[in-house]
């Protein structure tokens, strides 16, 4: 598979271009030789996997649709503009779109909710835990987490942190975020009662996941009809 990669000098970027069973078509990245993907030939590409910025969203989503080649979106913060651009995209692409791109971590989400609905009077918290530089608190899986379980639960209320002295609610998920050392990534959804409880985790060992990720996401859209797909299409399918 022939693949445009932008953000092709970040971290991410580079686990991309290193994969087995890719070509890079081109690598865009302000700091390398292309520094937009509107110099690129589509020709040479089958798809898009953007590891860059989620300003970016904008100009990547001009190129996919006048040049009818899917891309995988694998940045997080979208501002609600470039998500409605992303969506205006993904009526003639198909266009992917996740917070994580690992497939464990779309699993666990899947059992996250099903644990909910067993157990529904149950109190959830959801812990995460990054690498001291990562910028954004909670974390964008977590926040994924927390509405796949709101799906389980109406007038679910995110409550980030805790501290006072007011009593728990029953309606409240709780979402807790840690930064220390070079930590890649955990998450952990606990799930209880008065008499039991549930611990649900995944861990990040090494970041070339989130590339293999990306890579299986391109593969999935390919040949699919135009849309917004996510992780949990993938675990589905």
């Amino acid at each position: 598979m022939r693949v445009i990669v932008t953000g092709a000098a970040g971290r991410m970027g580079q686990h991309v271009c290193s994969l087995d069973g890719l070509t890079v078509a081109a690598k865009v990245d302000p700091t390398l030789e292309i520094k937009s993907i509107s110099a690129c030939s589509p020709e040479a590409a089958d798809g898009i996997i953007d590891f860059s910025h989620h300003t970016a969203a904008a100009e990547i989503c001009d190129f996919a649709v006048k040049n009818h080649i899917p891309v995988v979106f694998a940045t997080t913060g979208q501002t609600p503009d470039e998500f409605e651009i992303i969506k205006k995209a993904a009526e003639s692409v198909p266009v992917f779109l996740s917070a994580n791109m690992s497939l464990g971590v779309a699993t666990l989400c899947a059992l996250a909710r099903q644990a909910a609905a067993a157990f529904p009077d149950a109190d959830i918290e959801i812990v995460e835990c990054h690498h001291n530089r990562k910028l954004d608190a909670p974390s964008g899986t977590a926040l994924m987490i927390a509405n796949e379980i709101a799906e389980e639960r109406e007038n679910s209320q995110f409550v980030f942190g805790r501290s006072g002295q007011a009593k728990r609610e029953k309606n409240e998920i709780g979402i807790h975020a840690l930064r220390m050392g070079n930590i890649i990534g955990e998450h952990a959804v606990m799930i209880s009662t008065d008499t039991q409880r549930i611990t649900l985790k995944h861990e990040a060992m090494d970041r070339k996941l989130f590339a293999e990720g990306a890579l299986c996401a391109l593969q999935f859209i390919s040949g699919r009809e135009n849309g917004l797909y996510d992780m949990k299409d993938m675990v589905r399918r």
